[in-house]
């Protein structure tokens, strides 16, 4: 069985946090979707019941990538780079509706795309 590198564990674990984070989002815009307020106007106004599906299938996905980069296979690589650049976005437009909590993970899915970009095959 092939161990994955110390990089490969951190964004593995990154991953998996990221997606955690993702996934309580979801179920928190899912179960009150009165718990997110955005005042004035906003490009990217969403029902916050949709913003919370999506954030929840991210987050999901976001875990088991993290799974697999923790259990060093290789598709994780590429799958992981893409997936947060896809979470980066999401939180980059969910701003409006909880600025904190959004640059928090933009700000880990970066270390995350980073810390897969320059592991080496």
């Amino acid at each position: 069985m092939e161990h994955p590198s110390k990089p490969a564990v951190f964004a593995g674990v990154a991953l998996f946090i990221s997606g955690v984070l993702s996934f309580l989002l979801g179920v928190a815009g899912i179960a009150q979707d009165r718990l997110f307020v955005v005042s004035g106007d906003y490009a990217y106004r969403f029902d916050i019941t949709a913003w919370g599906w999506l954030h929840l299938v991210i987050g999901v996905a976001l875990m088991v990538v993290g799974v697999g980069a923790l259990a060093a296979k290789g598709w994780a690589r590429g799958a992981g780079i893409g997936l947060a650049a896809i979470s980066l976005v999401t939180q980059f437009m969910f701003i409006p509706y909880y600025p904190a909590w959004a640059i928090s993970v933009m700000v880990l899915d970066l270390v995350i795309i980073w810390s897969l970009a320059r592991l080496v095959e």
